[in-house]
C-alpha cells in the first residue's frame, strides 16, 4: 500500500502494534506513527526496536476497549490480526471509536481471520471460536468472522474501497483472512 501510494505519508495509528515492526516500517518511510498495544512488554520492546533504528514513534500501552481515551486524530488507522480478538458484542463500539479518531477522508485497513480456516470447525459457519480447551498464548479467545459479517460491520461507517479474502501466515500456518481497506464516511456537517 505504501509502495503503490494508496497510503501516503500521514499520521498513523497502529492498533495492536506488538513489538512495533509495522510502525517502524512506516516511520522509516516518513509517516508520523503512534502504536498501541495491550501488552506493556510489547510496548517496551517496540520502543527499544524503534530506538535501534533511530526512529521517533509514540508507543503507548492501551487496550482496544479504551480507544475512547485517545484524543488525537489520524489519517490512517490499521490493525493486522486484531479484530478477531474482539468479541462480536464489543465490535460496534470499537468500529465507532475507530471512525471517531479517524480524520475526514481518513483510511482504515482491517485484516482479521475468516471463518473458513480449516483449523476451526466446519466451513460455512458464520460464528466460530477456538474450541474449548484449545491452547492459545495467554488464554486468548478468538472469534472468526465471515466476510459478509465484516462487510455489515463496516459499511455504515466506511466506504469500502477494497475487500477480499487473503492468505496470511501466523506462526507456521497459513490462514484465510478478511481484508478490508476503507475510507471514513463523513457526516453532512463535515462536507
Amino acid at each position: 500500500m505504501v509502495e503503490s501510494r494508496k497510503i501516503k505519508q500521514c499520521r498513523v495509528l497502529d492498533v495492536g502494534c506488538g513489538e512495533g515492526f509495522h510502525s517502524i516500517y512506516l516511520a522509516s518511510k516518513g509517516f508520523d506513527v503512534t502504536g498501541i498495544d495491550i501488552s506493556e512488554n510489547a510496548i517496551k520492546f517496540a520502543k527499544e526496536n524503534a530506538a535501534k533504528q533511530n526512529l521517533k514513534i509514540k508507543f503507548n500501552p492501551l487496550d482496544v476497549d479504551d480507544l475512547d481515551k485517545i484524543k488525537d486524530n489520524f489519517d490512517f488507522i490499521f490493525e493486522w490480526a486484531i479484530l478477531h480478538h474482539i468479541m462480536p458484542e464489543q465490535r460496534k463500539k470499537y468500529v465507532e471509536n475507530i471512525k471517531r479518531i479517524l480524520n475526514k477522508d481518513g483510511k482504515y485497513l482491517s485484516i482479521c481471520f475468516n471463518n473458513q480456516n480449516p483449523d476451526f470447525g466446519a466451513k460455512g459457519k458464520c460464528l466460530r471460536m477456538i474450541p474449548e480447551g484449545a491452547k492459545m498464548p495467554a488464554g486468548t479467545k478468538l472469534y472468526y468472522s465471515s466476510f459478509e459479517e465484516m462487510r455489515r460491520l463496516f459499511e455504515s461507517h466506511f466506504h469500502i474501497i477494497e475487500a477480499k479474502l487473503i492468505t496470511m501466515t501466523a506462526g507456521k500456518k497459513e490462514h484465510i483472512g478478511n481484508y478490508f481497506f476503507m475510507e471514513r464516511i463523513n457526516s453532512k456537517a463535515e462536507k
